[in-house]
């Protein structure tokens, strides 16, 4: 089957993408990485012997970085529906976020540990059905949050990937409800015409029993 055009017009911006070609000369495998980076050192988000889980792990960008920053005295426990290639210094679990005996594996990973960082770059598969995508998105969304609520020590940080639409300005008015500071950040390499932004919450609230 020929590509359509617009598959032509993705690939050819992708190759010539100045992101997708810095990642390949540095050895990281997404241009996402750029976003973690701007991410981490606006907001010193990764520190030497932190608890990180990373959702929305694959292909391992993030999981790269995350590792580098924590080093060998952190635990770094990435987690993607999708298979990914082996990153030192990370535990990798693969499952669906949304089912619970997946979130089981990945809370028994934590051995009961209490989580400094979560960071989420999860979206859903694209259906170019907007008002679903969107819906699906934030549900995600939603999901990480809960997570990080339950699993994040207090003071923790929460980074999560959203998309600006339906059920946006609920998002953020649960985050202020759960975090000391709430910022909306749109790194560089985020492509301009996307509505993609990253949601920072900043000190998790201690929250009653």
């Amino acid at each position: 089957m020929k590509r359509s055009r617009t598959s032509k017009a993705w690939m050819r911006e992708h190759v010539t993408d100045p992101y997708v070609q810095q990642a390949n000369r540095e050895g990281y495998r997404s241009r996402a990485v750029y976003k973690l980076m701007e991410l981490d050192e606006r907001d010193h988000l990764l520190k030497q012997g932190m608890t990180v889980v990373d959702l929305g792990a694959a292909p391992g960008g993030w999981t790269q970085v995350a590792a580098k920053k924590i080093g060998p005295s952190g635990v770094l426990i990435a987690f993607d529906i999708l298979p990914m290639e082996p990153v030192h210094g990370a535990v990798f679990i693969q499952g669906d976020f949304r089912e619970d005996a997946a979130l089981a594996h990945l809370e028994a990973a934590l051995r009961g540990r209490p989580v400094d960082l979560v960071i989420s770059d999860m979206a859903p598969n694209i259906s170019g059905i907007g008002i679903a995508d969107q819906a699906r998105s934030m549900h995600l969304a939603e999901l990480a949050l809960e997570f990080s609520r339950q699993h994040l020590k207090p003071g923790g940080n929460f980074l999560v990937k959203v998309f600006q639409g339906e059920g946006f300005d609920d998002f953020v008015r649960e985050m202020r409800a759960y975090f000391s500071q709430v910022l909306v950040r749109k790194p560089k390499a985020s492509r301009d015409r996307s509505t993609e932004v990253y949601m920072l919450g900043k000190g998790l609230r201690e929250q009653e029993k």
